[in-house]
């Protein structure tokens, strides 16, 4: 799924100063209002659009998501609400001097389904002949970290009015759980000619029976004899991309030492990377002695071990 380029749509570069930004969407927003473009179906998209890449290229911490995920990557963790979170579009016009013209309609209210109108999921769009947007679906996808760590197409299935509708997904590789991917227009469909919603994909992330996750970077608890912490040793141990790594223990090792395997962690989101892996020493002490151990242990300890 392609996400918009809002760059392009606004027709600005991305070192683009906001006062530039606001110029130049003030400009495009009067050639498409809808008061211009009466029965212009082609206009009242663009204007559609403008308004989304100026809610999304005006606000400083949207921007920085926007440039660092990609157009397609901020689509698939963004829905319509957040990016119109916050986005006061009347107010925007008003401060722009035009808009409803005095005859107290509001054209963004008719084409987005309410006063100030973006965004939440099941919000119907009305008006213009549009009929009602469909309601939005989320379905709960689960994933094991070893699928999460690489891109991966899952097809799955689900029911719409009593039919069983199959859909392809592409899942980012590092994607966390609870992250949702937006497939537009394959949730509900639309009432009176209207748009069908749009199904989100909800990442369910698996607990693992070796790794645990925080972020990008994973842990994994590691058993060794006091003998092996005392005088030093080597194991191996795996990592989530199923290899197996030899580890140095140094002698003297204590318990939760931690020691790091660089770069065999989660993808990082933006693609830059990997996260670590970190390997937990736990030391393990015997409960019970043979009488040799026992014997051995009096030893050391007279010599002050």
């Amino acid at each position: 799924m392609s996400g918009k380029d809002y760059y392009k749509i606004l027709g600005v570069s991305k070192s683009a100063s906001p006062e530039e930004i606001k110029k130049t969407y003030r400009k495009l927003a009067l050639k498409y209002h809808p008061d211009h473009n009466k029965g212009n179906n082609s206009a009242e998209a663009m204007f559609k659009d403008i308004n989304e890449a100026y809610a999304v290229l005006r606000d400083p911490e949207k921007k920085k998501q926007y440039d660092m995920f990609g157009a397609e990557g901020f689509h698939n963790r963004f829905t319509q609400e957040d990016i119109f979170k916050g986005f006061d579009l009347g107010s925007i016009f008003r401060e722009f001097g035009f808009g409803g013209g005095g005859r107290g309609r509001n054209p963004f209210s008719q084409m987005y389904g309410g006063a100030g109108g973006f965004g939440q999921e099941g919000r119907s769009y009305q008006g213009h002949g549009q009929g009602t947007k469909g309601q939005n679906l989320v379905y709960e996808l689960p994933m094991t970290l070893e699928e999460l760590c690489k891109s991966t197409n899952k097809t799955i299935a689900y029911q719409i009015d009593g039919r069983q509708e199959k859909v392809s997904v592409k899942v980012p590789a590092g994607i966390k759980g609870g992250q949702k991917l937006r497939l537009q227009g394959k949730g509900q469909p639309g009432l009176f000619g209207g748009p069908p919603g749009d199904l989100y994909v909800q990442i369910k992330e698996l607990a693992h029976p070796a790794f645990r996750r925080e972020n990008a970077d994973l842990y994994l608890n590691q058993k060794i004899r006091f003998s092996e912490a005392v005088l030093g040793t080597e194991i191996e141990v795996p990592t989530i991309e199923q290899k197996t790594l030899k580890l140095k223990i140094p002698t003297g090792t204590q318990n939760n030492a931690k020691f790091r395997l660089k770069g065999h962690g989660m993808p990082l989101n933006n693609g830059s990377g990997k996260g670590n892996a970190y390997v937990e020493i736990n030391i393990e002490v015997p409960k019970e002695l043979t009488k040799e151990q026992e014997s051995l242990m009096e030893s050391l300890t007279k010599v002050g071990l």
